[in-house]
């Protein structure tokens, strides 16, 4: 078995649909299981709706009613059309409902959200199944997801693993290609819960855990992961091969490619997934694997994120008393900020946040123990490859710090031993990244 996730713009439309199919025809000796997103903008759709709903009390499903039903009539599966709405008639009354209350809670948006994939599996498996591949759509929650009752970021819970393989085998040993929902599930109550970032990516390695599959193939609009974001480096070409905590790292610090939950169930298994472009099939793609020959060259990937927040706490009051970091760490907690990136030493710690965070009241409760300096407008740039050569790295990327004028701020490198950070000023992402990228690569 394998397991192929198509993303939103891999179904956006008739056409989009069509060119899915063909890559599904081409690898049906492979036993695939399809999990889907909502088709294009769907979900942004949905939530524009609730919102007029819940402000405005106008109920508008026409954005999303046009392009299901266009997509339908593109495709011809006029008999499709009463399943469809069906569905989008339980989707009016929905929002019916939130414009009289006024009232939109985070299990009513969970089950808001969740038309988007059941229309698209819906419309996919009409499709397949009008071109002679038999197909059946599948709801994630009679495939076996069930989930905690953490609306808008559930955890799928352990009984998950053993529901997904007993509903989805009998299916493949009858011959019939599964196409799921991704990114939703069920709680034990019964309630549509929605599984948060990377929740499609989740839904796909998830299954592929379970069954033990051959691979996990997510089809997404990119050619793979990506030595740089090719917005900032023209150059910037695939890599071949990553290991799953190198993925992990250059998603968490900016390559929007995989989500780090994703990975998780295939790194309890050692199921690869291949990241593939559904709109240049040809191209070979990125693997994810659990370890690599390192063969290669010392780095795999530059990625940046800006908008992001230093924190300075120093305390000389602390040298040689213990309890300093506890009771910095206290604070951040008490606050429910996440940090990000940390440097240490006996008496300072450097920190780096997400630059969301009102920090007025934790800056009050650090300066009772510390002097705090806060700076906005700071970017991490990430080293993503093998540190067993981080001197010859360190070595290159600041040489190059050098050339170009750039204070480094603060460094750190991932206890995962895949990733060197450091802090640079937002203006000087772009400039530090494609020097980088040139040094190593070029």
């Amino acid at each position: 078995m394998i397991v192929m996730k198509f993303g939103g713009s891999s179904v956006a439309n008739g056409e989009r649909i069509r060119r899915m199919g063909q890559i599904v025809k081409d690898r049906l000796e492979r036993r695939p299981v399809l999990v889907l997103s909502a088709m294009g903008d769907t979900t942004d759709h949905l939530l524009e709706a609730s919102q007029e709903a819940l402000k405005e009390g106008t109920v508008s499903i026409e954005k999303i009613q046009d392009l299901h039903l266009k997509t339908i009539e593109e495709l011809n599966l006029k008999k499709t059309a009463p399943e469809l709405k069906v569905l989008l008639e339980e989707l009016r009354d929905l929002l019916a409902g939130i414009s009289l209350i006024r009232e939109l809670t985070r299990r009513t948006r969970d089950y808001l959200v969740s038309f988007g994939e059941r229309f698209s599996v819906r419309i996919a498996a009409a499709y397949f199944n009008s071109i002679h591949i038999k197909a059946q759509a599948v709801d994630a929650w009679d495939a076996g997801f069930v989930s905690d009752s953490n609306y808008g970021a559930a955890e799928l819970l352990p009984e998950s693993w053993n529901r997904i393989p007993r509903a989805l085998e009998p299916l493949a040993e009858k011959g019939t290609l599964p196409v799921l929902t991704g990114f939703i599930a069920k709680d034990e109550a019964g309630n549509i819960t929605t599984l948060g970032r990377g929740g499609s990516d989740l839904s796909a390695t998830t299954i592929a855990a379970a069954c033990r599959a051959e691979e996990v193939q997510v089809w997404k609009d990119v050619d793979g992961i990506l030595t740089a974001d090719p917005r900032l480096v023209k150059n910037a070409r695939p890599v071949e091969e990553v290991t799953y905590e190198e993925a992990s790292e250059m998603a968490y610090f900016g390559a929007q490619v995989l989500h780090p939950r994703a990975m998780l169930p295939c790194i309890k298994t050692g199921v690869p997934v291949l990241v593939k472009n559904s709109y240049n099939i040809g191209a070979p793609g990125t693997r994810v694997v659990s370890s690599l020959d390192r063969k290669a060259g010392p780095v795999r990937a530059i990625t940046s994120r800006k908008n992001v927040t230093l924190v300075d706490v120093v305390s000389t009051r602390m040298v040689g008393q213990h309890g300093f970091l506890e009771e910095v760490f206290t604070a951040f907690a008490k606050h429910g900020i996440s940090v990000d990136m940390v440097a240490t030493s006996e008496v300072s710690v450097s920190l780096t946040l997400d630059a969301v965070h009102d920090l007025g009241g934790l800056k009050k409760d650090l300066a009772k123990i510390a002097s705090v300096e806060i700076k906005t407008g700071r970017a991490i740039v990430t080293i993503v490859g093998d540190v067993r050569r981080s001197s010859e790295i360190l070595s290159r990327a600041f040489g190059v710090c050098v050339v170009l004028g750039v204070q480094v701020q603060m460094v750190s490198q991932g206890a995962s031993k895949v990733n060197i950070s450091f802090i640079v000023n937002d203006t000087q992402a772009a400039e530090v990244v494609t020097a980088l990228h040139i040094t190593f690569f070029e």
